[in-house]
């Protein structure tokens, strides 16, 4: 392909996504395949010729539309939202063709400079103390991490290593490996399973703190656990704190928690990779208060903030504590300006070297919807979750599981967790709206999460009307 057809070809491409996006609610949210569907649709190697372009886009209709669960419907309402917008896209099409592996300054100075701006943006869009804003007075920073789930474990190894250094300063008998047998980290039971896999890549024990009857621990049991830790002899080092939970979208209180972890040298990592989106609209920024307890702080603009995945933000306040746990400096990757106070080199920053130009679409889309845009597009969306959750409190059949603060609503048919399992199951099997279910209190609970961008009150009123209609047939069977 040369550049000729690439601009012929590249604009054909720009019109099918647009028409794809436009017109995706036609299409069942749901695929109807079996597992293995696709191999007996494409030969068994690969072709030995070149083939034609437009063989290739007839098979995308013929061998991938079909397997796809379309995250960008609006009749999609399961997990969390997955951010998409046409400005992102076009910025994700400019990164592909620079196309720089941004592991050091020196590799591409614009893709390492421009994300140190984007966080610092984001992070006064959140309020963030000044300590996790880079171009201040503070010691801390932002990067650019692929997932949340990164992000946790780059602040579990980065707190492990300042722990394992500290005891041994004062206790240099003790080695390594006998530290690193007593350290032991916590966090909810409610946190998302990407915490407890951080724990297990890390080889360090995690224990799970219960949590009240709103879903968010409270500082007297994560003390209680502490104490009972350090008298028998472990080193408590990480507390892992969540914002917005997957299951119920509960806020553990930051606020309540840190002074007792900064009490207890526990670095307090807290994951907001869902709700952290809504803290730029200040009826919600009370939620993070306590952050300026924080040691790292992480949440996903590609989940809520119209930036196309991979981009998950994280601070930390103190950017010599990720730094120095991971920094290695092979002679291929030295430049002449690594020891400018002005340079940064992400690589230090993250467990892959090599790293894309992210921050373009962050760039691209803050510049195109501006905050008050950004805003309106959350607001709009706990405005639609509201409007379900008062459907569903409207009809007595049903029950609501945990407070609506954001864009999710659990709620259950009244009865059995067989009854609602079954809902579920026919929910999913007619291909009209996707949800997922999640479990509270030994409950089997249905997650209503508002999603994709286009999503208005009328699929609201469509999606509550397919429910109600479901259950209308499925209480009818005579075993309900």
């Amino acid at each position: 392909m040369d550049a000729a057809e690439f601009r012929r070809r590249g604009k054909e491409m720009v019109d099918f996504v647009a028409d794809y996006l436009e017109d995706i609610e036609k299409r069942p949210v749901y695929p109807d395949v079996e597992p293995g569907y696709l191999r007996p649709l494409i030969p068994a190697e690969a072709p030995v010729e070149p083939e034609n372009y437009e063989d290739i886009i007839r098979d995308v209709e013929r061998v991938i539309m079909p397997g796809i669960t379309h995250w960008h419907s609006p009749n999609f309402f399961a997990y969390y939202a997955s951010a998409s917008s046409y400005p992102a896209m076009l910025a994700d099409m400019l990164c592909g063709a620079i196309g720089c592996i941004g592991f050091s300054w020196a590799a591409s100075p614009a893709c390492t400079e421009l994300e140190t701006v984007m966080l610092d943006w984001l992070g006064k869009m959140l309020t963030l103390p000044e300590q996790f804003i880079a171009g201040t007075d503070g010691l801390g920073g932002g990067v650019i991490q692929g997932t949340a789930s990164e992000a946790t474990l780059m602040s579990l190894l980065a707190a492990r290593c300042k722990a394992v250094c500290r005891i041994h300063t004062s206790n240099p008998d003790q080695s390594e490996a006998e530290i690193f047998s007593k350290l032991v980290a916590y966090t909810s039971e409610q946190a998302h399973s990407s915490v407890e896999r951080a724990a297990l890549i890390g080889g360090v024990m995690m224990r799970k703190v219960p949590t009240d009857e709103s879903y968010a621990i409270r500082g007297d049991m994560l003390k209680k656990m502490v104490e009972e830790d350090k008298a028998a002899g472990l080193i408590p080092f990480y507390f892992c704190g969540t914002l917005g939970t997957t299951p119920s979208c509960a806020f553990d209180p930051i606020a309540e928690l840190g002074p007792f972890c900064n009490g207890e040298n526990i670095w307090i990592h807290v994951d907001a990779a869902y709700a952290g989106s809504a803290f730029i609209c200040p009826e919600f920024r009370p939620l993070l208060n306590g952050v300026e307890f924080a040691d790292s702080f992480n949440f996903n603009p590609h989940k809520w903030l119209l930036v196309n995945f991979d981009c998950s933000a994280m601070w930390v306040r103190r950017r010599q504590d990720i730094i120095g746990a991971f920094k290695v400096e092979p002679f291929y990757l030295k430049h002449e300006n690594q020891e400018s106070g002005l340079v940064t080199d992400y690589r230090h920053w993250q467990i892959p070297l090599g790293r894309r130009f992210r921050s373009l679409k962050m760039w691209f889309v803050f510049r195109m919807y501006g905050l008050t845009g950004l805003q309106a597009h959350i607001r709009k969306q706990v405005n639609l979750a509201k409007e379900f959750e008062s459907l569903v409190r409207a009809d007595q059949r049903f029950e609501i599981c945990a407070e609506v603060i954001l864009g999710l609503v659990c709620f259950r048919l009244k009865g059995s967790n067989e009854l609602n399992q079954n809902l579920l199951a026919r929910i999913t099997k007619s291909r009209e709206i996707h949800l997922v279910p999640c479990q509270l209190s030994g409950r089997f609970v249905l997650r209503f999460a508002i999603c994709a961008r286009p999503t208005d009150s009328r699929h609201i009123q469509q999606a509550w009307r397919h429910i109600t209609q479901l259950t209308f047939e499925l209480l009818q069977e005579p075993n309900h």
